[in-house]
């Protein structure tokens, strides 16, 4: 039986990550229309469907959702080994501290994916606030931070920038008929402590659309599910809208959003040479 074509899995893999074609095509040096080639010549080989393509940008299918979880794996060991064959090997404990906001629904198998190639690297993640991130970047509680930054044409602090998406004004689809159309505007939010809550908050405050706080979430999970239960519209980053929701269109007129950046806190004076060995593989596994 014929294997895999690893860099048919990479594009596929990058492709979900990105969101779209025309994203992860910069990313993968190539055209859309040779990512494009790769899908059919990967989704015959398959004989499945495996990306759904909408409004929003592309979707794994079920099949895809599975292919996915094995490319991750496949391409981590391909990496591990091609590592272990040049004497590339990272090994102790380290401390990560990451926004919830950073691909939600995939983090979870990029980590897989990181244990999986460097199997003696044991890396402890914690989920924070942006702001205690930021703020905590000299307290010696982890070691390296991912934080994400609105780019609203404020100076920002020095980072390493690993991938870049549109904010969105969202809710589930169909919520609209579902409100007055003269009603405030009914907001699923962060607590104040959120840096992208309190700007949505300042936002709309500053352009003078009424707005009532409908639900308020203790993390993007929770604020994902008040969504899906319709409870509100929120503000989120592309790859935080759950499946379900769309771009909410309102019958008033909602201010444009910015984009938003996840950073690497840069490097520490005297950090030990294994942090500045993995910040920098994660740079590479997280763009």
């Amino acid at each position: 039986m014929r294997p895999f074509d690893l860099e048919q899995l990479r594009s596929f893999v990058t492709i979900l990550q990105c969101g779209s074609l025309s994203a992860a095509a910069p990313k993968l040096l190539r055209s859309q229309s040779a990512l494009s080639e790769q899908l059919r010549k990967l989704e015959t080989f398959t004989g499945v469907t495996l990306l759904e393509r909408g409004k929003k940008g592309v979707s794994p299918t079920p099949a895809g959702e599975r292919l996915l979880a094995h490319a991750l794996e496949l391409l981590a060991l391909s990496d591990c080994v091609l590592e272990d064959m040049r004497g590339v090997t990272l090994t102790g404990e380290l401390r990560l501290a990451i926004t919830d906001y950073f691909l939600p629904s995939a983090i979870a198998g990029m980590l897989k994916g990181l244990r999986t190639r460097y199997p003696q690297l044991r890396l402890h993640v914690s989920v924070r606030k942006s702001l205690q991130i930021e703020n905590g970047s000299n307290s010696g509680e982890f070691d390296i931070g991912l934080s994400m930054r609105i780019l609203d044409g404020r100076s920002l602090p020095e980072g390493i920038p690993v991938r870049r998406e549109a904010l969105r004004w969202v809710a589930l689809s169909g919520f609209d008929a579902q409100r007055e159309p003269l009603a405030p505007l009914p907001l699923v939010v962060l607590p104040q402590d959120c840096s992208l809550q309190r700007f949505t908050i300042d936002l709309l405050d500053a352009r003078g659309v009424p707005y009532v706080i409908a639900h308020s979430a203790s993390g993007v999970g929770g604020l994902q599910s008040a969504l899906m239960a319709g409870l509100g519209v929120a503000c989120l980053n592309s790859s935080a809208v759950p499946a379900g929701a769309e771009v909410y269109r309102s019958t008033q007129s909602l201010p444009a959003l910015p984009d938003v950046e996840f950073s690497l806190l840069p490097p520490r004076p005297g950090e030990a040479p294994l942090v500045s060995a993995v910040r920098e593989m994660l740079v590479t596994h997280f763009s």
